[in-house]
């Protein structure tokens, strides 16, 4: 049982993730690759605007202070190669800091730094040659950050010439795993089934511990491991497939229901997943659960990239202001909605009175009284409210206005006020995303490696004792039986009501102002079932009071399952949004509590 292996890590899923994932991994995980993923679209305008004021700033500092510094000597004699975006919007001022500290730890590792993301400078020129958003407007005159997703090849050609920790700008998430397998295995552009795998291998660990049991719908199965999480290892094949596992004796699990959750997270129409390597179609992907926290993934297929990069620009519009206030006792949910409707109505004339113009948006919320769910689905009585108030403008003093005109409802207002202690709300910039795509020869990719003074290691590991793929026969996905006797019977049997969750996994999150809810059934003869009831006209029903626009369905055959898009979900999305949810992380659970009417034989 021979072959070649290369053992991935994910130990970071954005900037703010905890530390011990990358520590763990490298001291327990038995992995040839970390790869750490800090950004995402929102963090390059945030790390814009720290390189403005310090220009030698700009990266994740974290990789280097929390991650590199403690680690380097580790890293370096067990052989491990680093691959990470953490060069945000300066990956070589990344790099020099990340020099310094090997310097300081007497290790000698080889630094890469994969460069020419970032198109700020050239948004005039791509105007000029017709270059618009999707929805046909010029490109923003003023942006904090302007950067196109570049893929795994750079990655590659970095490790191929023997670097040890290759660190990029923007670039898609899964290709910080896809690199390395290029490199390891020799894997071609034209290899598209290939690239699909290994896109969809990085897809899984992009986000860590949410591969192995993180915000997993069945929290109660996962939650006495919650403290200590194992980080996801992909254990990659040179036939395209992989095993995902964790380290032994950490928390969380590795099964079917977990690993699916993450394929379906983020992810539009699962049969054209575009990417700048490959266009994958993951609509057929399939799992076998090994046990032992180990699940194997195949059926990945890819067809020719799309002949442009993906582009996420973010721009300045103003400023916001978000205050919340603890309101308790009796009718807390109508004293609440009376506090927030008298600070909006103070304060406007307020703004009025000193030649302010009018908020641009406001958004009031009633946390705990059920907002997130469409209001004939809301409790009768709460004891406890949260009250959010949030409000943008196009100037900052007016909005240092409203943060002051927050605490005077503690004596003026409503009884059982509190939450004062944190003091005035800040006063932030409100940072829109927009999106382009960009001609693949307008950008220069630039991969540029220290120095070596012996030939590159190769990457990866003989797989003797391992599962070989070529020794193992495909099993077949579990096939849903026909529609036939089965649920036609069933439906002829006593109703039942229940909530969607008994019935099914839900994963949910967002791309800019669009949410995607991925919906697993929990068995695969509730397909049918679940595909009548399950319509997107009834999901867009259920959100008609979050959701702006279309709700499509799109099916997912091999995990059982569907993907849900919703568009203009988020009142804007990410920093844009005034909303206490501007990135759909709640969508999923919501859609779970939705009722739904089940033949009782279906359920036994």
């Amino acid at each position: 049982m021979g072959g070649r292996i290369l053992r991935i890590g994910g130990g970071c899923g954005f900037w703010g993730d905890s530390a011990a994932g990358p520590a763990q991994l490298v001291r327990h995980g038995d992995i040839d690759i970390l790869v750490l993923d800090y950004l995402a679209e929102i963090t390059l305008s945030l790390l814009a605007r720290v390189r403005r004021r310090r220009p030698e700033l700009g990266y994740a500092t974290d990789f280097v202070s929390a991650v590199m510094g403690p680690l380097a000597a580790g890293i370096a004699a067990r052989g491990i190669r680093v691959v990470t975006n953490a060069g945000g919007v300066n990956p070589h001022g990344c790099a020099a800091a990340l020099r310094a500290v090997l310097r300081e730890c007497g290790v000698d590792l080889r630094v890469a730094v994969v460069s020419g993301d970032d198109i700020s400078g050239k948004l005039a020129a791509l105007g000029a040659a017709g270059v618009r958003t999707p929805g046909g407007e010029p490109l923003p005159a003023q942006v904090e950050s302007a950067n196109v997703y570049l893929g795994a090849a750079p990655i590659a050609a970095a490790l191929s010439d023997g670097a040890d920790v290759v660190i990029t700008g923007r670039c898609v998430d899964s290709a910080l795993a896809l690199g390395p397998l290029m490199a390891a295995f020799g894997w071609q552009a034209s290899d598209l089934d290939l690239l699909a795998a290994g896109s969809l291998a990085g897809h899984v660990i992009e986000c860590g511990t949410q591969a192995t049991g993180g915000v997993f719908t069945d929290w109660q199965d996962v939650a006495a491991g919650w403290d200590d999480m194992g980080y996801p290892v992909v254990e990659c094949h040179a036939d395209g497939s992989f095993i995902v596992s964790k380290p032994q004796r950490t928390g969380g699990r590795v099964d079917p229901a977990t690993v699916a959750e993450q394929i379906v997270y983020e992810i539009h129409d699962p049969a054209a997943y575009v990417l700048p390597d490959v266009t994958c179609d993951f609509s057929g992907v399939h799992l076998q659960d090994l046990g032992q926290d180990r699940v194997r993934v195949l059926g990945a297929r890819g067809v020719y990239p799309p002949a442009h990069y993906k582009a996420s620009l973010t721009s300045a519009e103003g400023f916001r202001c978000t205050a919340t206030l603890m309101i308790a006792g009796g009718q807390a949910d109508a004293r609440a909605r009376a506090v927030g409707e008298a600070i909006l109505k103070r304060t406007r004339r307020m703004l009025s009175e000193q030649g302010f113009a009018d908020y641009s948006a406001v958004s009031v919320e009633v946390l705990g009284a059920g907002e997130m769910y469409p209001p004939a689905h809301r409790p009768a009585e709460v004891h406890e409210i949260l009250l959010k108030i949030a409000v943008a403008h196009a100037e900052e003093k007016a909005l240092e206005l409203f943060a002051r005109e927050i605490a005077p409802a503690a004596t003026s207002m409503a009884q059982g006020i509190t939450g004062f202690a944190g003091g005035r709300p800040a006063v932030q910039p409100l940072i829109r995303l927009v999106s382009c795509l960009v001609p693949r020869n307008a950008v220069d990719v630039r991969v540029e490696v220290d120095p070596a003074p012996s030939p590159p290691r190769p990457l990866g590991r003989d797989c003797v004792g391992a599962d070989s793929p070529a020794a193992i026969a495909v099993a077949a996905a579990d096939a849903p039986p026909a529609n036939g006797g089965h649920l036609e019977s069933a439906t002829k049997a006593a109703q039942v009501t229940v909530p969607l969750l008994r019935l099914a996994h839900g994963r949910s999150g967002d791309k800019g102002d669009v949410v995607n809810i991925g919906v697993l059934a929990r068995h695969p003869r509730w397909v049918p079932f679940l595909e009548q009831v399950l319509t997107a006209q009834r999901v867009a029903e259920w959100f008609a009071h979050l959701v702006e626009g279309p709700v499509e369905r799109f099916d997912w055959p091999g995990l059982s399952g569907w993907n849900f898009v919703l568009q203009r979900a988020l009142g804007g999305g990410g920093t844009a949004s005034l909303r206490y949810d501007p990135q759909g992380k709640t969508y999923a659970q919501v859609l779970l509590d939705m009722p739904v009417t089940v033949p009782a034989g279906l359920l036994r």
